[in-house]
């Protein structure tokens, strides 16, 4: 851990809002510098020519590892070139593999040391599949490039007081393939990671975690099905009896309310759309996606790729850039947090 880490940040989808996200965090860092050093890892040209469409002037300059980091609030570019010209708004499969280049390279960089913290920009996903890549996620891609066996995905709201944090057993699948994936060992594998990382990372001394049924109303009993009483409640039972402050499984439609939400330090939903509706409605725009289990750290946004704000110069300048602001925050907080002792 370094007092002044190096943060990369991958830059996303070329077509997409990614390139005027860095340069406006850029313009920031030289107003007020972030305590770290950040690496943009993108295609550099593309990168100046579309922060000047939007009338931005970051201060970009090129990375040289041995470099030190500059002085005057620039931020550098790693440059990884695009395979073929970008029109913003309009992403282009020939494009795919400088996507996935850009990750393995900034996913490589973070394994070697070279950088302290990754943060990622939004990818357009349905392009690198229309491409032949079978590509679901930055969680899924990184825990395959790290050959770590499960990640967790863990949605933030910005720091404060009580942050909500919602946790995923499953993620990026389709809905009828979501009870044969919610799985006792993914339900256990899930409590584990989330506890320990909620420990080590955020500083929780005794995380306190609910847990979602799958169905509505958590079963009713096991009249609206039987995962809960088969795979939930067993999971949650053995996690107590590792010392772990686990609740549930508790209905979704009402765990997510604020005055009961507030008693715990983390909510694990079962799948994507049971719990990031209620995390991005409380925190959208400045929300943070943190993937746990990682052998480093990741962020990222709470956001896709926005073509429609990118495919105009003016909405493109106007776009908010909280969420990759927030991810960056954290990505640098979590870079120097020192363990305990």
């Amino acid at each position: 851990m370094h007092d002044h880490p190096v943060i990369a940040i991958t830059v996303g989808e070329p077509a997409g809002i990614g390139p005027e996200l860095v340069a406006l965090v850029a313009e920031r860092h030289r107003r007020e510098p972030f305590p770290a050093r950040l690496v943009l890892v993108g295609d550099a040209p593309l990168l100046a020519r579309r922060a000047a469409l939007a009338g931005l002037s970051p201060r970009y300059c090129d990375y040289s590892p041995a470099a030190s980091a500059p002085r005057d609030g620039g931020v550098e570019i790693w440059h990884q070139p695009v395979t073929v010209p970008v029109t913003p708004g309009h992403p282009d499969p020939s494009n795919s593999q400088h996507v996935l280049e850009m990750l393995t390279r900034a996913a490589d960089g973070c394994a070697t040391g070279a950088f302290d913290a990754l943060v990622t920009a939004p990818v357009q996903k349905s392009v690198l599949q229309d491409a032949g890549i079978p590509f679901t996620g930055h969680t899924e891609f990184f825990a395959q490039r790290t050959g770590t066996p499960r990640v967790v995905m863990l949605l933030t709201g910005a720091d404060g007081p009580m942050p909500l944090r919602v946790a995923l057993v499953t993620t990026h699948l389709a809905l009828a393939d979501v009870p044969a994936a919610v799985t006792r060992a993914a339900v256990d594998a899930t409590l584990d990671i989330l506890a320990r990382e909620l420990v080590a990372k955020f500083g929780i001394a005794v995380p306190r975690i609910a847990v979602c049924g799958l169905n509505p109303h958590a079963g009713e009993g096991g009249h609206l099905g039987r995962e809960e009483i088969e795979i939930i409640a067993p999971a949650i039972a053995a996690a107590v009896a590792r010392g772990l402050a686990v609740s549930g499984p508790l209905p979704a439609d009402t765990v997510f309310v604020p005055t009961v939400a507030q008693h715990y330090d983390a909510i694990v939903a079962m799948y994507h759309d049971q719990g990031l509706p209620a995390l991005k409605a409380a925190t959208f725009g400045h929300g943070i996606n943190v993937t746990l289990g990682l052998p480093f750290i990741r962020t990222s946004v709470d956001h896709g790729t926005a073509l429609d704000l990118a495919a105009d110069p003016v909405k493109a300048r106007e776009v908010d850039p909280g969420s990759l602001v927030a991810a960056t925050l954290l990505a640098i907080r979590l870079a120097t947090r020192r363990a305990p002792g």
